[in-house]
């Protein structure tokens, strides 16, 4: 009988490298769909944009376990996983949703280009931070969901001089030390966080899947949890500021 822990043991002898190899290669897909969401945003193609942004989303979100799972940075320690992974999140969550910005003609007209750049700038140095995660597993700073701000502000379709004002805030918050929550490493509430965060998500599927106007209630609904995210995430660092 096969000892089936013995297969994903990089000590194990029967480990290939190979499984290694494969989950860097599941997270530099994540490259491949920011490639094609360009081209989709390109092509006004929005909703296909949106659903390869989405899977972008589930990759980033499941990479890490399955890296801890096979050991890669015991398997391939030469190999810097952490860095492939910054390059792809800067691909799918800041690059893509800035294009998405001025192509989905979400700002004001006569200042979309350089609005549009501000978030790349400001994540550039988000991303740059020794600290962007930190060792108690926060983000420090605004974690440059810029795919989730371009969908909202494509959703609810609110005036663009309100939709600049949101994007200098969060821009400057990325330079703020504030801590926010990694939802599925959370030391606080991640139960919780990561329940809530699976019923966001699947509101978010329906959402898209109902574009152009997904039904105002879905929206309203999902809308609780980055209010959750935003508030419990102010609270920790308040209370740690406090202590």
């Amino acid at each position: 009988m096969v000892d089936r822990s013995s297969i994903i043991d990089p000590q194990s002898s029967k480990a290939p490298i190979i499984f290694a190899w494969l989950v860097h290669l599941y997270t530099a897909s994540g490259a491949v769909l920011a490639f094609f969401a360009l081209l989709f945003i390109e092509q006004g193609k929005f909703p296909e944009a949106f659903w390869l942004m989405a899977l972008a989303v589930l990759i980033d979100a499941s990479d890490g376990t399955l890296a801890r799972l096979v050991r890669v940075k015991e398997s391939i320690p030469w190999f810097d996983g952490d860095r492939l992974e910054d390059i792809v999140d800067y691909l799918n969550y800041v690059l893509v949703p800035s294009l998405f910005l001025i192509r989905a003609d979400l700002l004001p007209q006569a200042d979309a280009l350089w609005l549009a750049a501000v978030p790349l700038v400001a994540s550039a140095y988000g991303f740059c931070q020794k600290e962007a995660k930190t060792e108690d597993h926060f983000f420090l700073g605004f974690p440059s969901y810029w795919n989730i701000v371009a969908f909202y502000l494509y959703v609810l379709q609110m005036p663009r001089w309100i939709n600049a004002f949101l994007i200098l805030i969060l821009s400057a918050l990325v330079f703020v030390p504030i801590k926010y929550l990694y939802p599925s490493r959370s030391p606080v509430l991640r139960g919780l966080t990561v329940i809530l965060g699976a019923v966001w998500g699947i509101l978010i599927f329906i959402m898209i899947h109902s574009l152009p106007e997904p039904p105002l209630l879905i929206v309203r609904t999902s809308l609780l949890f980055p209010a959750y995210y935003f508030v419990l995430s102010f609270w920790i660092a308040a209370r740690k500021k406090i202590s």
